[in-house]
């Protein structure tokens, strides 16, 4: 990250987003999910993991068990077996199971629809509340994962070494209305081009804005 470069323009970051755009038409979660409550499990799921290997793993778990009450019957063990192949499997286990238990006691078996209640589950923070608020139910958020960071900060889209602050300013930049939008696009390069290690800068239509390019 270059930190003496210059705040981009209005004008600068909506060309970025018109990019964006215009080159990831069809962005989505790239989470398989019927429900709120699929999603909640695969996004706890897929920390430290691919969202590949989660809906590999999902496929066969939402098959049997479809609701906090189901995975309540499972057991600790029994879903521990389950979700093995995400990886860190245990914690996960346990917070999904505390996070079931609090949605059959508290909020009738349904996932809470706002981001300060999906906020106070059970492994679930800021970013795995952004990307159910958002995309299960329409709430307008950004969701800064390891891509949405790396990308921000090589494009100038934000110029900070913490999540919060990426958010902060992505928040700040980006119009409200495109928030979930920006979030899928700036997933969706980070994946295909712009690579933490091997990033595809030749091929890349924001290379001209890129200021990890630069440097």
């Amino acid at each position: 990250m270059n930190r003496t470069t210059k705040k981009l323009s209005p004008a600068t970051v909506r060309e970025i987003l018109e990019i964006l755009g215009q080159t990831y038409p069809e962005a989505h979660c790239e989470l398989n999910f019927d429900t709120p409550f699929h999603l909640l499990v695969s996004t706890i799921l897929s920390a430290q993991c691919t969202d590949q290997r989660v809906n590999q793993v999902t496929a066969r778990l939402f098959r049997t068990y479809r609701n906090p009450e189901d995975f309540l019957r499972l057991g600790q063990a029994g879903l521990e077996e389950e979700i093995r192949e995400c990886g860190l499997f245990r914690n996960k286990a346990k917070n999904i199971l505390a996070t079931c238990e609090i949605l059959v006691n508290k909020y009738g078996g349904e996932v809470p629809s706002t981001l300060e209640a999906l906020n106070a589950l059970p492994g679930v923070g800021r970013k795995t509340a952004n990307v159910v608020g958002s995309n299960a139910f329409g709430i307008p958020a950004i969701a800064v994962d390891t891509h949405v960071f790396r990308v921000s900060n090589r494009l100038g889209l934000a110029e900070a070494d913490t999540v919060d602050k990426v958010e902060a300013q992505l928040r700040e930049r980006i119009p409200r209305q495109q928030w979930i939008k920006a979030h899928h696009w700036l997933i969706w390069h980070g994946r295909r081009i712009c690579q933490a290690r091997h990033p595809k800068c030749e091929i890349c239509l924001l290379n001209t804005h890129c200021r990890y390019l630069k440097t």
